[in-house]
């Protein structure tokens, strides 16, 4: 869609809030355990402020020609909304001018996110460790080509220990981050405050001097990490050409500065899967 393109973050944003318990946005008491009823109609639409896509949730400065009151931010969104009920709304609108568009199903579900310690094993992996499993996949490569039929030239002894023995900096990356993510694979979130994040590819890892300081003036450092596998439950696929990423970082104020009850912006590193 052209509210995303793959490589930019320009449709991530990450906004940090101190709010104390008791504050006129969010109520005092804890949600209540079991879940409340859907409504039937769902107003999508802010009340106040700028226009927003019913789809994505981007800026929405096109409108819809018949109704005026559904927003997008594409064509192809537009065409989306439609054939999932716009079309049919629109028709009995002129009857009911003050009908709320009904929920279109493409906004992200909701969960709650539990959060648990991570338990680290006590083997400390050595660069042996990861030779010997990348070695590994390297002659199994080599013997799946061989048994699927392929022609591959023949290679001499040395050849063969070379090969086995070469490897990239892309193939540590990802051996660490997938050895990482086994201990909890259903993990959406990684918390290590002052930590480091567990990277997924060695490319686009950014420097010390990418990432900016805060306006107070304080350095920004690591807090949390967003992992692929929330995609799975947001159920992002479901529009087709959706959101993706490797990984989401998110760099906030070392110093915790105040946000005196307003939100503040903070930094996210957009981190991509390398597809070779």
């Amino acid at each position: 869609p052209d509210c995303y393109s793959p490589g930019n973050n320009r449709c991530f944003r990450v906004f940090r809030n101190q709010h104390p318990r008791k504050n006129d946005t969010y109520s005092y008491d804890p949600p209540p355990e079991d879940p409340l009823p859907e409504p039937t109609f769902v107003d999508l639409q802010l009340q106040s402020g700028v226009h927003l896509c019913r789809v994505c949730g981007c800026l929405g400065h096109k409108t819809c020609a018949r109704c005026h009151k559904a927003h997008y931010c594409s064509r192809d969104h537009q065409i989306l909304d439609w054939k999932a009920g716009h079309k049919q709304y629109c028709s009995i609108q002129s009857d009911h001018s003050d009908a709320v568009l009904p929920d279109h199903k493409f906004l992200f579900p909701e969960y709650e996110i539990v959060i648990e310690p991570e338990e680290v094993e006590n083997k400390v992996e050595t660069q042996e460790d990861v030779d010997s499993s990348l070695n590994t996949k390297t002659c199994a490569d080599v013997a799946a080509a061989a048994v699927s039929g392929m022609k591959l030239q023949p290679f001499n002894e040395e050849q063969l220990e070379a090969m086995a023995k070469h490897e990239t900096e892309e193939d540590k990356v990802f051996e660490k981050f997938k050895k990482r993510i086994t201990l909890e694979p259903e993990q959406v979130l990684r918390y290590c405050a002052g930590g480091d994040p567990v990277w997924i590819s060695s490319e686009k890892v950014p420097q010390e001097t990418d990432i900016p300081n805060c306006p107070c003036g304080a350095k920004r450092i690591f807090e949390f990490q967003v992992m692929p596998q929330l995609l799975n439950y947001l159920k992002a696929d479901s529009l087709d050409e959706s959101i993706d990423w490797g990984t989401l970082v998110i760099y906030t104020c070392s110093e915790h500065c105040s946000c005196e009850n307003k939100y503040t912006e903070e930094f996210l590193w957009k981190q991509d899967f390398v597809y070779t």
